[in-house]
């Protein structure tokens, strides 16, 4: 049985009205309707503005703000995802969706507390929707018991929302939507909103930054009345190889300033790729999640996530069965976590006054050395990054040093020697 009771948290929020009746602060009057707008008659219009005052509390007594979703979703703030297309932002915010449904850190972020998720996905039919939602349960082992009630799923081609327009003036915003999708989150005391893409809620020019400031402020208005978090999904610009980040966000940069906070995701790079022994084929399903803005908290070190495929079991005499797209988390392999201190002074020795090469180039690279003190192949990956990864490591941490020195033929070469020797030498 559902639990009815409203949240706790709706008791902050006003009641829902007319647009007219959301209420400007006690400081602020509004323009008097018999006065032409601007003074146009040349009169003063009647308008007051007082400052207010600033009057001490208690800090313990200031409510602390109401994250629920990591440092990503926060109630009463709007925030993007932002990606170039093919990355996998919609296989990631499902998994958020339920992630956040079922009050478990999926991937990687705690809920806090199993929240209520309206998933809005402009662009797929209800039934591919839902295929992914099943998928994701099914390849994270959530029950449906477990989101029953708090997920909530449509389609733009069913349920369509447009909250903005280019109009004969110019570009406006629907204000009759802005007040139905009100009171649609209050009536379903829905947590967090999830909309995918942000261009299937409005025809404005994406690069007209007054037009994007009033779209992104209109949901930024649904999440002050209603206490929700809204997650904005949005596609990036051509990047020609370069990795998005906040700027990179498509259209007008008054996206970028309007959000509160901002995730954006990338393919994992050929170099880094190479770094962790991930094969040129696979490296696309690796995806890092970088914070883009993070305003009201700290930025926080990238995190990965991973494409994986969950097989649904819905085969039918004349079709397989769907292999759905789903996000798993991912962390980075360590590349020391095999090696010990008993190790890096057995290559200390083994290089100490040698004059071993930096460069991997070298026949007489250091590299070479140290794959045979730890039994690895230094001419083929991916033994040799491994390698690579070890000497940079402690290169960083000055167990090793690079020196030039004079070769025989009067050239300065970077070679490696000991720095800081692990236990005391013999």
């Amino acid at each position: 049985m559902l639990d009815l009771d409203p949240p706790a948290w709706l008791d902050d929020i006003e009641p829902p009205g007319s647009l007219s009746d959301y209420g400007l602060p006690d400081n602020v009057v509004p323009f008097r309707s018999d006065e032409p707008a601007g003074g146009m008659s040349g009169e003063r219009p009647e308008c007051t503005i007082r400052p207010s005052a600033f009057v001490w509390r208690d800090p313990a007594t200031i409510t602390p703000r109401q994250w629920i979703y990591g440092h990503h979703l926060i109630r009463k703030y709007v925030a993007a995802t932002i990606a170039p297309g093919g990355v996998g932002k919609s296989t990631l915010t499902i998994g958020d969706a339920v992630a956040m449904a079922s009050g478990k850190a999926l991937l990687g972020l705690r809920p806090h507390g199993p929240l209520r998720v309206w998933l809005w996905n402009g662009e797929d039919p209800r039934e591919e929707i839902e295929r992914r939602v099943v998928a994701a349960c099914l390849h994270h082992g959530i029950e449906p018991s477990e989101i029953a009630g708090r997920l909530f799923l449509d389609s733009g081609r069913d349920v369509p929302i447009r909250i903005g327009e280019t109009g004969a003036n110019g570009p406006k915003v629907a204000m009759p939507v802005i007040d139905v999708l009100i009171d649609a989150i209050r009536e379903r005391r829905i947590d967090v909103l999830i909309i995918d893409p942000f261009v299937s809620v409005h025809s404005m020019p994406e690069n007209d930054n007054g037009a994007m400031d009033a779209a992104v402020k209109a949901f930024a208005l649904v999440a002050d009345r209603t206490g929700c978090a809204i997650d904005l999904v949005h596609h990036s610009r051509k990047l020609n190889g370069a990795d998005a980040d906040i700027d990179a966000a498509r259209g007008g940069s008054a996206i970028a300033g309007a959000v509160r906070s901002a995730r954006a995701l990338n393919v994992m790079s050929a170099e880094a790729a190479k770094a962790f022994a991930i094969a040129e084929s696979d490296r696309r399903a690796f995806v890092r999640i970088d914070d883009a803005k993070a305003n009201l908290a700290p930025s926080s070190a990238a995190k990965w996530f991973k494409l994986a495929s969950e097989p649904l079991g819905n085969a039918t005499a004349d079709r397989p069965e769907d292999f759905v797209a789903v996000a798993e988390p991912w962390t980075p392999p360590d590349a020391m976590a095999d090696i010990t201190v008993a190790h890096l002074l057995a290559v200390q020795k083994a290089i100490h006054k040698q004059a071993l090469r930096e460069s991997p180039q070298a026949n007489s690279w250091v590299g070479h050395e140290i794959g045979r003190v730890l039994g690895l192949n230094s001419y083929g990956d991916p033994d040799k990054q491994k390698i690579k990864n070890a000497l940079r490591a402690w290169i960083a941490s000055g167990a090793l040093i690079v020196e030039r020195v004079v070769d025989d033929r009067g050239h300065k070469r970077p070679v490696v020697e000991v720095g800081e020797w692990a236990t005391s030498p013999p």
